[in-house]
């Protein structure tokens, strides 16, 4: 077997392979002799098949097969020993090959290239860092939501926004009777998550035993098709009015902000007075807000560097590639349509790949077990229970990792932790504060 890679441009080549019946005609009579040794062919006993009749039946399907494998492995080992770094896979050249009578072949490839560029990361790169602070009104609702975490459930006489509410749904008719046959079901409804402003209003003031009249449909709340027990698909078409029967009330009464909250929160005697409780609130929720601010710094990296580094990719080849391997079945039209945003996200790839490959970015094994233990050690901690022995915690982390998806995932959070950290020491950094409402506006600029 003969295969020579041929130079069109810095971004495309041809590779040819040619096949000798030697390459492949001592594997294609070894699948036809075992073949004939098991076969079950009517007018013939089994091993006793004419060799002639057989390779009549599956000579030519056999020597496809190999040859193909043959044309794979050595497609494969051209590009890995000559490290030909290509975009997507070699594609054939269609021509005809004549499987009945040829005893040589030669096929032809041709290939994208990846581009050879460089990466500026230096103090010329000049971004915002956002601070998110936590406001008075955002804390306001955290010292609050935290008050009610520990707080105790009381049966109040009428009912406000805020509460919970427990009755019985049934459907009416056009004349506002009972529809025989109609939705009839029991559920909790909180008043909060109502989009339907109207029924909201409907619902507040309301004691047990009263009964109000309800439109319900897909704008009442993203959870009515739980309230009235159907399929989400059901609550698209139906638009029905409904008679809701109020069988209980419950509101939560926010704990007391005094040293026994102050204790359960943050354990005894970490603070001690309501305005240390809110600094340590603000400071956790601060804190909590760090990984979006750094999301939204490698989000404007990226930007900035797709625009800045120089790079062309082999379109024409990937376009082609595109359209010829996509399991969905996408027309030409379409990845014209979607190929500036395919390119660039190839273009960050190729990038990040090489930042990760020029600074020495690693990720080990043991660095993957340890991220996996402390991820799950978080899990344990989040549902309030304790972190499980070291022996069942290698045991646990192990079994997640055996998950290719979760180890993949795992391997990705740990590079961007580690480009995150490059990113911040060779760009110039401004902080800037900004309120969360502020950063989100910012965010959902670009």
């Amino acid at each position: 077997m003969n295969i020579t890679q041929e130079s069109i441009d810095d971004l495309n080549a041809k590779l040819k392979v040619e096949v000798s019946a030697k390459d492949y005609e001592a594997k294609v009579q070894e699948v036809i002799v075992n073949y004939r040794k098991t076969a079950s062919i009517p007018g013939f006993r089994k091993g006793k098949v004419p060799m002639g009749q057989v390779k009549k039946m599956i000579g030519k399907s056999v020597l496809v097969d190999e040859v193909n494998k043959l044309l794979q492995e050595a497609i494969y080992k051209h590009i890995t020993e000559n490290k030909v770094e290509v975009l997507g896979n070699p594609l054939p050249i269609t021509s005809e090959v004549d499987w009945e009578n040829a005893t040589d072949f030669t096929f032809e490839y041709e290939m994208g290239l990846a581009p050879e560029f460089k990466v500026a990361l230096d103090k010329k790169g000049k971004f915002d860092f956002l601070k998110i602070v936590a406001d008075k009104k955002m804390l306001d609702h955290y010292v609050n939501d935290m008050a009610k975490r520990y707080g105790k459930m009381t049966q109040p006489a009428n009912s406000e926004k805020t509460d919970l509410m427990m009755g019985e749904f049934t459907q009416l008719d056009a004349d506002g009777n009972v529809l025989e046959g109609g939705v009839n079901h029991t559920a909790s409804v909180a008043l909060d998550i109502i989009q339907d402003k109207k029924a909201q209003k409907a619902l507040v003031g309301l004691a047990e035993g009263d009964e109000v009249k309800l439109r319900v449909n897909k704008d009442f709340s993203n959870d009515a098709h739980h309230m009235l027990n159907i399929k989400k698909e059901e609550l698209e078409t139906l638009v029905a009015d409904f008679n809701f029967k109020v069988n209980k009330i419950s509101r939560m009464e926010p704990a007391e902000l005094n040293q026994e909250l102050f204790d359960k929160t943050f354990g005894k005697d970490t603070v001690k007075s309501e305005k240390e409780f809110r600094a340590k609130i603000k400071e956790e929720v601060e804190k909590s807000f760090v990984s979006e601010s750094d999301n939204k710094l490698k989000n404007d990296v990226i930007l900035y560097l797709i625009k800045k580094t120089k790079m062309s990719l082999p379109d024409t080849f990937l376009k082609k590639w595109l359209v010829t391997t996509n399991e969905q079945g996408l027309t030409v039209e379409q990845v014209e349509a979607e190929y500036e945003q395919y390119s660039k996200s190839l273009k960050w790839q190729l990038i990040e790949n090489k930042i990760i490959k020029e600074h020495n970015l690693e990720v080990k094994n043991e660095d993957v077990l340890a991220h996996a233990k402390e991820l799950i050690v978080s899990n344990f901690a989040q549902y309030g229970q304790p972190a499980p022995e070291d022996k069942k915690l290698e045991e646990i982390a192990v079994q997640v990792l055996g998950n290719e998806e979760e180890r993949k995932k795992i391997y990705n959070q740990l590079y961007d932790v580690k480009t995150m950290a490059l990113y911040k020491e060779k760009f110039t950094l401004k902080d800037k504060e900004v309120t969360y409402d502020e950063f989100v506006k910012l965010a959902t600029e670009k």
